[in-house]
């Protein structure tokens, strides 16, 4: 496969209005949308394209409310930059991965019975966890 730096690059100008910067952000954000089934594909993930969709919105949403016009800019600069380096598979699986808790795609095991929540390790309830282990002198 033919690796095209300039694939997907974007000039870095700075938006002029708050109207314009939100044009682009949206535009970026549908262009991850729309690229999610690639990304799941060249990376090999086991995880499904909606899952990578949700991840994606969430990532957008933790920027909503910002309301700076250079922090906007600067976001969706690095946001375009990731872009890149993802659909160019500058990447490897697990920078990819990074964005992924485990419980995020794997259901966490939660103990029911007594005996499950019993043999469960617990750090906070081990007595030797607890321990000075310096000398006093």
């Amino acid at each position: 496969m033919t690796i095209t730096p300039a694939n997907f690059a974007a000039k870095t100008i700075t938006s002029s209005s708050l109207f314009e910067a939100r044009n682009k952000v949206l535009k970026l954000y549908r262009d991850w949308q729309r690229a999610a089934p690639k990304v799941v594909k060249s990376y090999l993930l086991d995880i499904p394209a909606s899952a990578v969709r949700a991840k994606i919105r969430e990532e957008f949403e933790k920027n909503r409310y910002v309301s700076d016009l250079k922090v906007i800019d600067v976001l969706r600069i690095k946001g375009e930059t990731e872009f890149q380096e993802t659909i160019n598979s500058w990447k490897m699986e697990s920078h990819v991965m990074r964005y992924f808790d485990k419980e995020d795609h794997i259901s966490a095991y939660k103990p029911q019975t007594f005996l499950e929540k019993f043999y469960e390790p617990n750090l906070k309830d081990n007595p030797t966890s607890s321990l000075n282990l310096t000398r006093n002198k």
